[in-house]
């Protein structure tokens, strides 16, 4: 919960925050390219399909977070299948925890070096 409300700090103190990507628009995140083209929720899981691609990596959804209704969410321990990129993009699903959110609100973030890429998904 801490790390949510660090994040939430550092993004209402940023004087040139920049609109959120629109689902199914690809987003450059340094070396790599991202579209959320998907958002299934129920039962207190949230499923989001990605595209990703542009470089080998072994651990690329350690890139993804999500604020859900002022809580700070981790991609579950089984991310789904965007453990390992490659350069040829491909479509994956990342799965959150999201049943201890109390609001409706979800916003995905991914990081990779010091860029970002934010898709308000409800």
């Amino acid at each position: 919960m801490l790390a949510g409300a660090v994040l939430l700090f550092q993004l209402s103190t940023q004087d040139d925050v920049a609109p959120p990507i629109a689902l199914g628009d690809i987003a450059r995140v340094a070396d790599m390219q991202v579209a959320v083209v998907g958002v299934d929720e129920s039962n207190g899981s949230l499923a989001v399909t990605v595209q990703i691609g542009g470089v080998d990596d072994a651990h690329v959804a350690d890139g993804f977070r999500m604020i859900a209704s002022g809580r700070a969410v981790s991609p579950e321990a089984t991310a789904g299948d965007c453990e390992v990129t490659t350069v040829v993009e491909q479509t994956c699903v990342i799965h959150f925890d999201v049943s201890a959110a109390d609001g409706s609100s979800r916003v995905l973030f991914y990081e990779r070096g010091d860029q970002r890429a934010r898709w308000v998904l409800a």
